[in-house]
């Protein structure tokens, strides 16, 4: 039988989660290991491993995912000199927690990705 999955537990509040806004479709908590002065993960209520295994009935959440990362830019007020929006998928991504969650990094200049 496979392990609990970390973010369900979170979500269902079977584990502890600094969380920072939950609606019907997703919850956001801050990283237990930031990378940013602000590191909140977002991530679907239902499970779901990847965006790999994402279908079009999974249209409305990921658009919530996005908006809510947009609303706690706001709250957090990095909306004012920018963030990040990170979704890590699989392995040689560094996805570690098979839920889909999107990373929201800000609060520092950071580095550029690729070109």
């Amino acid at each position: 039988m496979p392990s609990p999955c970390l973010f369900c537990e979170i979500i269902a509040g079977r584990l502890p989660g600094q969380i920072v806004y939950q609606d019907d479709l997703v919850t956001a908590f801050c990283d237990r290991f930031p990378r940013a002065p602000v590191h909140i993960l977002i991530v679907p209520n239902r499970h779901i491993d990847s965006v790999s295994m994402l279908c079009a009935e999974d249209e409305m959440v990921i658009g919530r995912l996005i908006l809510t990362a947009r609303q706690l830019a706001v709250k957090t007020k990095i909306d004012q000199t920018g963030y990040r929006l990170v979704i890590n998928t699989g392995p040689d991504a560094g996805q570690s927690v098979h839920h889909l969650h999107l990373h929201l990094l800000g609060g520092k200049s950071m580095p550029l990705m690729g070109g």
